[in-house]
């Protein structure tokens, strides 16, 4: 395996610490062309420590009124959440679990926001044990059982606004109606004692309407006026997530750009705490995948077209060492699309149809159908960047397959800074 001279230790895991910061490509070749050596071809991923305080310095340029709290759910990788937490980050969490993780790395509780709106019984006393109080509601079942549970708890109501072109909107599930339901809630708090402090929205993962903010803005204004004439203070707006991890059609830059033009209109200069979730613009980029082809057939082109008009031409089959039932799973549970590239130059022009199949008996773990790629080989390797964003949180190693193998490098210089500045032991 290739060696680097500097190791560092973040909680239990070795860095490999360079002068300075990698081209996630360049490096992947050179730990694929080390593994080839030693004829290992287990899959692996590397994460480039460096991005992920780069997205951490972009959020905090775009939007720098607004508190980030990385969502656990999207990349529970504890280096991921250790560098996070180093950099001043809050964490959205929503279950007993992820509060666990994130309290072991020495976070505090008031840097937490219990944000699934209806939770379990014994992690809400969980939660009243560990001092996490502020938590969200949309139902008035979730108040009156977490008003019995947690007394101390500081409720934010979560309403539902969503973009409906997201890639995954979120509404159906959780929020409530914030014209109709809202000020019910709102009035039944006040009755039943209850602390509310704030509003919330998910406007939906992966957000392609922008306005979409500003309408749940515009919504979480009027309700905080209804919320203080009940004689709540209403500090605490979470504006959820929903903003891009790679490039995207509609850039963070532009989100952000209608976010604050949002709050100049309904909040201006404010004195209420600002937060969001974010967790895909976090995770997605660090993270790398390389898998290896364990296997490639031949096979007329129509197999692959379903055109029996192809049935002279030909096509390729390749199996990789990971797919759907690992990180690709963000397939089938994130509506994503990844597109993977040969990690290495073959030198073959041709270009032929082709399918990435990953290794599971199940015909279902299909990675890439139709694709025009140029012949490959047992053995060679396939580079997918971007694929830290709800990948390795739900992978399984369904039919014995192992995930792949995080592999972390970080440049001296911001080594240096995060390790100087942070609150959080390493």
């Amino acid at each position: 395996m290739i060696s680097f001279e500097q190791f560092e230790l973040i909680g239990d895991t070795k860095v490999g610490v360079l002068p300075k910061q990698v081209n996630q490509l360049e490096m992947c070749r050179e730990i694929a062309a080390a593994k080839d050596l030693q004829e290992n071809d287990s899959s692996f991923m590397l994460v480039d420590c460096d991005k992920i305080i780069e997205r951490f310095e972009l959020w905090k340029r775009e939007l720098p009124m607004i508190e980030p709290f990385y969502a656990v759910k999207c990349n529970t990788d504890l280096v991921l959440i250790r560098i996070l937490a180093s950099l001043g980050c809050g964490f959205d969490c929503a279950s007993r679990e992820e509060i666990d993780i994130v309290m072991g790395t020495g976070v505090s509780a008031d840097r937490l926001i219990y944000a699934n709106p209806c939770k379990t019984r014994s992690f809400i006393t969980h939660a009243m044990e560990r001092d996490v109080r502020m938590m969200t509601f949309d139902n008035s079942e979730e108040l009156l059982k977490i008003a019995k549970l947690h007394p101390n708890a500081e409720m934010i109501l979560r309403i539902a606004v969503s973009d409906p072109t997201a890639t995954c909107p979120l509404n159906l599930k959780f929020g409530a109606d914030p014209v109709l339901a809202g000020p019910q809630l709102l009035k039944l708090a006040s009755e039943e004692g209850v602390n509310v402090v704030g509003i919330s929205f998910h406007v939906g993962s992966g957000c392609n309407d922008a306005s979409a903010y500003r309408n749940a803005l515009q919504h979480a204004k009027n309700l905080c006026e209804i919320g203080e004439g009940l004689g709540f203070k209403m500090d605490i707006i979470d504006m959820g997530g929903g903003f891009p991890g790679a490039e995207h059609h509609n850039p963070f830059e532009k989100i952000a750009e209608t976010i604050r033009d949002a709050l100049d209109e309904f909040f201006p200069e404010t004195e209420k705490r600002l937060i969001a979730e974010p967790g895909r613009f976090f995770a997605a980029g660090p993270f790398s995948l390389c898998a290896n082809i364990i296997h490639a057939t031949e096979v007329p082109a129509s197999k692959i077209t379903k055109d029996p008009k192809d049935c002279g031409d030909h096509g390729y089959m390749y199996y990789i060492n990971d797919g759907v039932y690992g990180s690709f799973n963000c397939i089938m549970f994130d509506h994503a699309h990844p597109v993977g590239a040969p990690l290495f130059d073959v030198g073959r022009n041709e270009k032929c149809i082709s399918t990435i199949w990953g290794p599971t008996c199940d015909s279902l773990d299909l990675v890439e159908d139709k694709k025009l790629m140029a012949k490959m080989e047992i053995g060679e390797w396939l580079y997918y960047p971007d694929m830290g964003a709800y990948t390795l949180a739900a992978g399984t190693t369904f039919n014995g397959f192992a995930k792949p193998i995080p592999m972390y490098v970080m440049s001296e210089e911001l080594w240096g800074n995060i390790k100087d500045s942070s609150h959080i032991s390493f």
